[in-house]
């Protein structure tokens, strides 16, 4: 392993093309540009609340400019480099952080608890571990499919100590899912040091205890991180299975701006700041003649003046006016109801509620060839109550599922499941097992 902290970033372009590199450098300086205007719009009063991604771009742009367009990434509120590297227009952007009617929220969220589904892009879950579980379902629907695609899940150093993230681990291990855990150990959770969250010396050694491939990268070396995870994920396409990568990075700001750092000892905040992503890239591309103080300075310049048009139009938005109906309408989804007629005679007959069960899943099995059914002992044995016996023989064991001892991860890979355009109905075995 790379000891990242008292090591230099050393650059391996590999067989990267000129223009991949300078691209990469156009992709990690965009969201230091738009953070550098949200500070500045912070201390005028403009904005209210910022989580600074600052030190940490190469992670969200190397992964995310790393993936095919059409694989699907769940992000946190760090990683802004994944939207702009997606290519979210700036004026929806900043009507999201304002909090304007053409935001993706619609003004009911300003933070990065959202996401776009035409970009690939899922909203972070605050709590971090569910959105592992997700991003599984959705590889599970690759796999199934057999659509060659992966999944991506961040999570932080803090969220691995989370339940889920050890269950959405195993599911993935046990199933062989083509998903991608990126967690980014920017070592401290709020203000909790890593030496008071876990024992273990890497994050990534818990990878061997679940059976799957575990890799450390220097998360603040774009070509490192974007080589790594181009790897990975063209491997997984044609050999699905999960991986567990821990970028090795510094949060050079608060949790959130109204933190700051003081619980942050000096010599620590220094060592890493000579380790800035984008300020060791920038030198080594000038150093090799990829680009000039010409170059960056008109980059720069442009890409500012987008920023403001941005921003300036979202101030200058209308307020939200919000109504019943319109609140309503984005809750539930217009529907038509499917009403069919029996093929039989009409007829009643008086059965048991177990089997009335068990005919309807086999009914709706038989009716969506997408439909996927999940649960504890419900293949070969049949379900503690029989209820879907005989199913492996007439749908099969991939679409009847035994799942591990874990319930809110499977309740997640239902969930990525259905992100992922397919059907999932879970059994929770008994009611008490759902809390």
């Amino acid at each position: 392993m790379v000891n990242s902290t008292l090591q230099p970033i050393v650059f391996d372009r590999r067989n990267l093309s000129d223009a991949t590199l300078v691209d990469l450098y156009e992709k990690l300086v965009r969201p230091r540009l738009i953070e550098e205007k949200m500070l500045i719009l912070l201390r005028s009063g403009k904005v209210t609340k910022w989580f600074s991604g600052i030190g940490q771009e190469a992670i969200s742009v190397g992964c995310a400019a790393a993936l095919l367009d059409d694989e699907m990434i769940f992000t946190m509120h760090r990683n802004l480099g994944v939207f702009t590297t997606r290519n979210v227009p700036l004026p929806k952007l900043y009507a999201q952080w304002q909090g304007k009617a053409d935001g993706f929220t619609k003004g009911r969220d300003r933070s990065f608890h959202f996401g776009s589904k035409q970009h690939g892009i899922v909203g972070m879950i605050s709590h971090l571990g569910p959105q592992l579980s997700l991003a599984a379902g959705v590889a599970l629907a690759h796999k199934l499919k057999k659509e060659g695609r992966v999944s991506m899940a961040f999570t932080g150093d803090g969220a691995t100590s989370q339940g889920e993230f050890h269950e959405a681990l195993n599911v993935a291990a046990v199933w062989q899912l083509p998903v991608i855990f990126i967690i980014e150990n920017n070592q401290y959770g709020l203000s909790t040091p890593n030496s008071e969250q876990y024992a273990c010396e890497n994050l990534i050694d818990r990878a061997v205890g679940y059976g799957m491939k575990g890799v450390v990268v220097d998360g603040n070396n774009i070509l490192e991180v974007y080589s790594t995870i181009s790897k990975l994920a063209d491997e997984m396409r044609h050999d699905p299975k999960p991986v567990l990568v821990e970028c090795k990075t510094f949060r050079v700001r608060g949790h959130e701006e109204a933190s700051g750092t003081k619980y942050v000892p000096d010599d620590l905040q220094k060592t890493w700041a000579t380790r800035d992503p984008i300020a060791n890239y920038e030198r080594f591309l000038l150093e090799n003649g990829l680009i000039t103080e010409g170059y960056i300075a008109d980059f720069k310049t442009k890409f500012k003046a987008e920023i403001n048009a941005a921003a300036d139009a979202a101030f200058a938005a209308p307020p939200i006016e919000s109504t019943a109906e319109a609140e309503l309408a984005d809750v539930f989804a217009p529907t038509i109801a499917d009403n069919r007629t029996p093929n039989t005679v009409h007829r009643t007959s008086e059965i048991r509620f177990v089997d009335a069960i068990s005919d309807g899943l086999r009914e709706a099995m038989t009716r969506h060839e997408n439909l996927i059914l999940m649960g504890q002992d419900i293949a070969e044995y049949g379900g503690v109550f029989k209820i879907t016996e005989g199913f492996v023989e007439k749908f099969g064991k991939e679409r009847v599922r035994n799942t591990p001892l874990c319930e809110s991860a499977i309740v997640g890979a239902a969930l990525g499941l259905s992100l992922g355009g397919m059907k999932a109905m879970v059994e929770m075995q008994f009611a008490d097992f759902v809390t």
